[in-house]
C-alpha cells in the first residue's frame, strides 16, 4: 500500500498565537505528517455586520468581531508560517473562505494545494476563481449532497484529491460513514480519495486507512481544553494517531497469501503429516 498523505489541520487552533502555530507545525513534522493546513477569512466578507456585532465572550473581547479578528493572522504572518513549514519539508495548505482571501493567498503565498472548505463547495464563482489559480485542488464533501458534490466537480478543473467528510464538530460515530470512501473511489477513480476527520479520537482516521483512504486530514491541537470551537474535534496525541496510521499501512498488505519466513519453522515443528 502507498503511504497515506496526512494533512495536519491547524486551522484556527493556534488562537492567533504565532508561537503556538509554530509549535503545532513542529508537532506535525515530528510525528510524520506530510502537510499542514490553515484557514483564512476576510471577516467583513464572510460575516454580516449584524453577526459581527453580536455579543460573544472570548479571550479578545466581548463581540463576535473581536473574536474573529483575534483568530486571523496577517498576510505577513502567513508568509512566515509558510516559510517555517516549507523549511521543515512540509506542504503548506490554506482553506480560503472568501474571494479576497483567495486572491491574497494566490498572489502572495505559494501553497501546494488549494483546499475547498465544505462551506464553499456550492459557491460557483468561488470554484471558477479557484480554477484560475491553476493550483491542485482538494475537495471536502462535508454538508453537501451527492448532487452538489457532482455539480462542483463538473465545474472544477484541477481536483487531485476528494475527501469524505461530515461537518459536525465533533462528529457522532453513526454519522462518519466510512463506506462513502468506497463510493468516492467508484465515482472518481482517477483521483486520490481520502477522509477529513471531525471525530473525537483516532478511531475514524485509522478506520479510513483500512477502507483505503489515500489522504487523511485531521485537526490537531496542543490541548483539547483550550479555547476554540474546533478543539473538541481535534487530535491531541498526534504521535499515537500517526503511529497507528503507519502501522496499519503495513498490516493491510497486498492480499496475496504467502507463508512468511517466520511461519516456516513453526510449521516444521507443528505439522507432522504434510501430505496434501
Amino acid at each position: 500500500m502507498n503511504k497515506t498523505y496526512c494533512i495536519a489541520e491547524i486551522g484556527i487552533n493556534h488562537n492567533g498565537d504565532m508561537n503556538l502555530a509554530k509549535e503545532l507545525i513542529d508537532t506535525a513534522k515530528n510525528t510524520g505528517c506530510d502537510a499542514v493546513k490553515f484557514q483564512k477569512r476576510t471577516i467583513e466578507e464572510v460575516y454580516t455586520t449584524e453577526e459581527l456585532d453580536k455579543p460573544r465572550e472570548s479571550p479578545w473581547g466581548t463581540t463576535n468581531r473581536q473574536q474573529k479578528e483575534g483568530l486571523e493572522f496577517s498576510m505577513e504572518e502567513y508568509k512566515e508560517l509558510e516559510a517555517y513549514s516549507q523549511n521543515l519539508g512540509l506542504d503548506f495548505i490554506v482553506s480560503c473562505w472568501d474571494m479576497n482571501s483567495l486572491k491574497e493567498v494566490d498572489e502572495q503565498l505559494n501553497v501546494s494545494h488549494h483546499k475547498i472548505a465544505s462551506a464553499m463547495l456550492t459557491d460557483k464563482a468561488f470554484l471558477e476563481a479557484l480554477n484560475e489559480t491553476g493550483k491542485p485542488i482538494i475537495v471536502s464533501t462535508g454538508m453537501s449532497s451527492q448532487e452538489e458534490v457532482d455539480k462542483a466537480m463538473s465545474i472544477l478543473d484541477n481536483v487531485t484529491m476528494i475527501l469524505a467528510c461530515t461537518s459536525t464538530y465533533p462528529t457522532k460515530a453513526e454519522e462518519i460513514n466510512l463506506t462513502y470512501i468506497d463510493t468516492l473511489k467508484e465515482l472518481y477513480p482517477t483521483l486520490k480519495v481520502g477522509f477529513s476527520n471531525h471525530y473525537s479520537g483516532v478511531l475514524a482516521c485509522i478506520g479510513a486507512v483500512a477502507f483505503g483512504a489515500e489522504v487523511l486530514e485531521f485537526h490537531i491541537t496542543k490541548d483539547r481544553t483550550m479555547y476554540g470551537s474546533d478543539q473538541a474535534a481535534s487530535i491531541e496525541k498526534v504521535d499515537h494517531l500517526m503511529d497507528g496510521v503507519r502501522n496499519l499501512e503495513k498490516m493491510i498488505g497486498d492480499g496475496v497469501k504467502v507463508v512468511y519466513e517466520g511461519e516456516k519453522p513453526i510449521a516444521s515443528k507443528l505439522r507432522k503429516n504434510n501430505t496434501i
